[in-house]
């Protein structure tokens, strides 16, 4: 038998979700474009930092395709940075947290007792900790109080890490607990009980045989968990507590349109739009691999 005939298998069906694919060409098309920023940048001739006060909330024309924005900055330029650094949240923050997630669900359906108790009251505990509340708080922490070094501080960066190490840190539950469902089933099968006869280790059973077959949810996990997370970065971004200017994000740009909405509505619909398409077209592609890797679908 191929190996890679449920793969296969899947991609075919994913192909016949008309929505999924769809969703995939649009994300993909993004990222290309948000990857290419800075030439895109170059070829307009424009700044996507570049004061002129001069031109605040201009109408779109040939130097400024979109407009500029309260401060003379060219919309369109600003709004691929925001898309990539959204989007580069997003991602890194779901995959870190799938890896914290698979590694706690994978012990604890693995090792079973006192050690599965004790994990599972864990992800219990975080997941009833109220979870936009939580992570305002967690934003807003005065990182000097903390006794950070004062580069890490004044880092330009620190915003973006500060969220993704905060969103990784209260979004594993949902992968912990599906992986672990997981894992107490896969190790009741055959070829996993004879690993365990011929004297493997334990850790090569859990991460050669079981977690291979444990990426499929794994990805579909993934998938749906960055739609919500950039969702958040924008929510704490428009509180001003997520990514700080001069570094642009989808919800800052909206926090800046919010004091002109009279004045230049479009400032406000740019981002809200982008961030409405990315989502949405995750969470369909999130369904499509879902239904593609369901075992109980139709060929």
């Amino acid at each position: 038998m191929n190996p890679n005939a449920p793969l296969l298998l899947a991609l075919r069906r994913l192909r016949r979700h008309k929505l999924a694919m769809a969703s995939a060409g649009v994300l993909i098309a993004l990222i290309v474009i948000v990857v290419l920023a800075g030439i895109i940048e170059q070829a307009l001739g424009v700044d996507s930092n570049d004061i002129d006060l001069f031109n605040r909330m201009g109408a779109p024309s040939s130097d400024h395709l979109l407009g500029t924005d309260e401060l003379g900055r060219d919309v369109l330029v600003r709004l691929l940075y925001g898309g990539r650094v959204s989007l580069f949240v997003g991602l890194t923050a779901a995959s870190v947290a799938a890896t914290i997630g698979t590694v706690v669900g994978l012990v604890a359906g693995y090792f079973g007792g006192r050690l599965d108790t004790a994990l599972m009251r864990l992800t219990d505990a975080v997941l009833a900790l109220p979870g936009l509340p939580l992570l305002i708080v967690l934003a807003a922490l005065d990182l000097e109080k903390l006794g950070l070094p004062d580069a890490i501080v004044q880092s330009e960066d620190v915003s973006f890490f500060r969220i993704v190490i905060i969103v990784a840190l209260l979004g594993w539950t949902t992968v912990a607990r599906l992986v672990r469902g997981a894992a107490l089933s896969i190790k009741e099968q055959d070829f996993v009980l004879a690993a365990v006869g011929s004297g493997g280790s334990h850790s090569r059973i859990m991460f050669r045989h079981i977690l291979p077959n444990l990426v499929s949810p794994i990805i579909v996990a993934v998938t749906l968990a960055v739609g919500n997370v950039i969702l958040l970065e924008s929510v704490l971004s428009f509180l001003g507590l997520g990514i700080q200017p001069p570094m642009a994000s989808w919800g800052n740009m909206l926090t800046n349109a919010q004091e002109t909405i009279w004045e230049a509505p479009m400032l406000a619909v740019y981002p809200g739009l982008f961030i409405f398409v990315t989502v949405i077209s995750f969470n369909f592609l999130g369904d499509g691999l879902q239904d593609a890797f369901d075992p109980k679908a139709e060929y």
